[in-house]
């Protein structure tokens, strides 16, 4: 029997639980339906497209702002396991928040191989200070900044709910980020590391530790939202109970949104449908005091 490496797993029970694609073979379907509707959103909602917050590749935004401007901006950092998909996969997410009266942005980054996690993590926290400071120009409180991620999106919200913002600029206040949501995010880079995604992301030991939410709970942090699809693999519904018990054990506010009968791929679809708690949840959390 192999070596177990990981909570009694050895390689290869841990890319069954981490290899999203081949336990969800429809997944192309999804990916499909993303593109087309954010296309159409795209065609026919108020927006601005490929804002540059950073030189070089990935560094640019969507800005779809909300009627009336000055309210609160969601920005959303889209997952695939910090390798794959963009920005423009996730226009579809933007009506629902716009119609609430809330701006919302779609941010890229610069993928894996040819940028480390380290790196992504620093360039979402640029994309966030520069968002933060064109607030004016886009129109949007700058006081009311929240984040929004799904799967590796999660793991590069709570990273950013995590960011010393003094360095990152004196004009930044410490709570840059007012609020955070999280959908199926990784939170423990240890198993990835272990995993066949190895081979891309190139972690050392010291990346999995440092770069792991769930072992850098803050001592003060914005208030947090999780939700993970109960169809999800083990390791998933896992990690999502860890980061909840680690951020309760600080004192820190954390809500949890059930997700029943949702799966990787669909569960980031409830943060844009007006009807379901999540939507409701993260409104409720921009539209209430900063």
């Amino acid at each position: 029997m192999a070596q177990a490496l990981y909570r009694g797993m050895n390689r290869a029970a841990i890319d069954r639980q981490l290899n999203l694609r081949a336990r969800w073979p429809d997944h192309e379907g999804a990916f499909a339906r993303w593109a087309r509707e954010s296309a159409d959103i795209r065609a026919n909602l108020a927006c601005r497209l490929d804002l540059a917050y950073d030189a070089g590749p990935g560094g640019s935004l969507d800005f779809f702002p909300a009627p009336g401007g000055s309210g609160a901006l969601l920005a959303f950092i889209h997952g695939g396991y910090w390798q794959s998909l963009d920005k423009g996969d996730f226009s579809y997410l933007a009506p629902a928040f716009v119609e609430a009266g809330t701006a919302f942005a779609s941010l890229n980054y610069r993928l894996a191989p040819e940028a480390k996690v380290g790196e992504i993590v620093a360039q979402v926290r640029r994309s966030l200070a520069w968002l933060h400071r064109q607030a004016g120009t886009l129109g949007f409180d700058p006081g009311r900044l929240f984040v929004a991620g799904h799967s590796a999106g999660g793991h590069l919200a709570l990273m950013a709910a995590a960011t010393d913002w003094a360095r990152e600029g004196p004009d930044l206040p410490a709570d840059t980020v007012k609020g955070v949501c999280s959908v199926s995010g990784v939170y423990d880079l240890r198993p990835v590391r272990l995993s066949y995604h190895q081979e891309v992301l190139d972690l050392t030991a010291a990346d999995a530790e440092v770069l792991s939410p769930l072992l850098h709970v803050p001592e003060r942090a914005p208030p947090l939202i999780c939700a993970v699809g109960s169809e999800e693999t083990e390791e998933f519904l896992f990690q999502q109970d860890q980061l909840i018990e680690a951020w309760g054990a600080r004192g820190l506010n954390a809500v949890v949104i059930e997700l029943p009968g949702r799966q990787h791929f669909t569960a980031v679809d409830a943060l844009g449908e007006p009807g379901h708690d999540l939507f409701q949840a993260v409104r409720g959390m921009l539209l209430g005091p900063p």
